[in-house]
Formats: structure tokens, sequence, C-alpha cells
């Protein structure tokens, strides 16, 4: 994977320090892992389409931490009685997502040959998060953490660094037989309406495998379930969008590609509470 590990390591440091910081102050901490199903909404396949929407999912896995200010670890009782200490946690993840991208809808189930390249060009998003949220709890998490609530709701936004590494290929077959098969920097193995024009930039190519970074912002809804006094489980949903529009590896810069990447990630996850 393609990482840029001076901004990694640096976001690593920085979260490192925040943690360590509360860690200082005798919060508690919790970690946990999360995995679930993703739908990844990209330049490949109709915006707004359900085919598309079903089709381009793939599958994530992360590693979650929490301080809980609620509880002070050093020594073992409840923190000063504040709103937010009783209903806010800050989490930290790294986390890494997968989905193999095809083209669905109106253009691809046309049968002229002229879509042809659109319907053998496929891609891979590929992406390694790393970030903090601020979770809100409308509930005490004092009252939960008691066993009062068997579910604790809440609501979570936070900054992601996101290094992206897609893939792209294509079997198109060129009836000509001119086309160098399966290279999808042939443009002539690509769709026609993505090729360079006379006016493009030189540097301009639709197809973008070469990987990079951006940062994203995450936004979730879910809920705990008390499992036991030191475990629980958990689900949210995620939807997370990124400050780019190469993250699939494709930008063709039609007028149907005004938005930027975006993703939503069902989460179904286990969290222990360390002290």
């Amino acid at each position: 994977m393609a990482l840029n590990f001076k901004q990694l390591t640096f976001i690593s440091l920085v979260l490192l320090g925040i943690n360590s910081g509360f860690a200082q102050l005798g919060f508690s901490h919790e970690i946990g892992v999360i995995a679930g199903p993703v739908a990844f909404q990209s330049d490949f396949g109709v915006r707004h389409n359900l085919e598309t929407n079903a089709g381009n999912t793939g599958f994530g896995i992360g590693i979650v931490h929490y301080i809980n200010f609620s509880y002070r670890a050093d020594c073992n009782c409840y923190s000063t009685d504040t709103y937010f200490n009783d209903h806010f946690k800050l989490r930290s993840e790294i986390s890494y997502n997968t989905t193999k991208l095809n083209h669905f809808g109106e253009w691809v189930d046309n049968p002229s040959p002229s879509y042809d390249q659109l319907r053998h060009h496929y891609g891979k998003a590929n992406n390694l998060d790393i970030g903090m949220q601020l979770e809100f709890f409308p509930q005490s998490i004092r009252a939960f953490s008691a066993t009062r609530y068997s579910f604790a709701p809440f609501l979570s936004l936070g900054p992601h660094f996101t290094s992206y590494n897609p893939k792209a290929s294509t079997d198109y077959v060129d009836p000509a037989g001119l086309a160098d098969y399966g290279n999808i920097y042939d443009p002539r193995n690509i769709f026609s309406s993505w090729r360079p024009g006379p006016g493009d930039d030189p540097s301009y190519y639709p197809v973008k495998t070469d990987g990079g970074t951006t940062w994203s912002v995450v936004g979730s809804v879910g809920t705990r379930y008390k499992l036991t006094i030191l475990s629980d489980l958990m689900i949210d949903l995620r939807w997370q969008y990124f400050f780019n529009d190469e993250v699939d590896g494709l930008d063709h810069k039609l007028p149907s590609s005004k938005a930027n990447d975006w993703l939503v990630w069902l989460n179904f996850g286990y969290i222990y509470y360390l002290d």
C-alpha cells in the first residue's frame, strides 16, 4: 500500500499525545474491535442508483480506543460530575476498508458497443484510516455503566486522515485490435467520453491509481448494548466524506462527477473496559 509515512506518523503521534494527556488526568480507557459492510459512492456507476449502491459494497475492520471521562482509573472512582464527563467520550481509531468497484446503471445497460469499455472497466478502493471522533451520549454514561440502561445511543463527529491506494483494470477487447489489451492507461480501452481532449491538461487522465492521502470527516449514529459490567456490544452507521475525488481511482470530471467520494459503513463492534 502506498502510504505517506511522515504524515501518518505525525497524525499517530498527535493522537497518542492527546490520549496520553487525558490518561495522565486519570480518566479510564476502553478498547474494542469493529467490522462490517461498506457501501462506497464514487465515480463508478450512477449516483443515487439502487443497483450501484447495492453493487459497490465491500468490508471494513478496525481497532478503536476510548477515553471515558466519567470514571477515574487512578482512584477507582467516578470523576467530577459534569455534563461533559457524563455524556461524552473521545474515540480514536485505526481502520481499513476495501471495496470492489464496477459500473452499474443506465449506461452499462445500453447494449450499444459504444459502452463496451465502460462495461469492462473495474476498480478497487483500498483505504487506511486513522482519526478521532467525539461521541455524545444523550443518556447518562454513569447510569449505563451501572447497568441502569441496557442501551446507550450515541452520535459522533470527527476528522480522519486517509491513505488511499486504489486499483484499476480492464478486460476490454478492441474489435480493431489496435488497443493494448489489459492496459488501463491506453485511452482506447476507456470510455470515449473520458478520453483527454485537445484542450485538456497534458497530464490529465481519468484513471488515477498512484494513491495518496487526504482528510475526511466522519459522522455516525449508533448504540451500545451492555453485555457485562466490563464489556459492551456496539452497532453504528457511519458516513465518511473524503476531501478528494480520486479515492476510488477514477476522476473523469464529467458533470455527473460533481461530488467527492464518500462511503457508508455499518459497524458491529465489541468494547472492553480496561480500567
